[in-house]
C-alpha cells in the first residue's frame, strides 16, 4: 500500500506536468519509472487523473 509520501508525489507530478504542458497528461509524457511509479501509487491511469484532480471522476450509476 502506498504511503501519504508516495501518494502526494504521484499527484504533485501530474499536476506540475498538466500545467507545463496545459492539458491533461498522457503516459508518454512521462519516462518509464516515473510512470511506473505513478500507477503504483494512484492506479491506472485514468484513476490517476481523477486522483490529482485533473479530471472528473466517472460516474458509477
Amino acid at each position: 500500500m502506498p504511503t501519504e509520501i508516495q501518494i502526494n508525489w504521484a499527484i504533485r507530478q501530474l499536476k506540475q506536468k498538466a500545467q507545463e504542458l496545459g492539458r491533461l497528461p498522457i503516459k508518454a509524457d512521462f519516462d518509464e519509472g516515473d510512470r511506473a511509479r505513478i500507477k503504483a501509487f494512484l492506479g491506472p491511469w485514468p484513476r490517476a487523473l481523477e486522483a490529482a484532480g485533473l479530471k472528473e471522476p466517472k460516474s458509477r450509476i
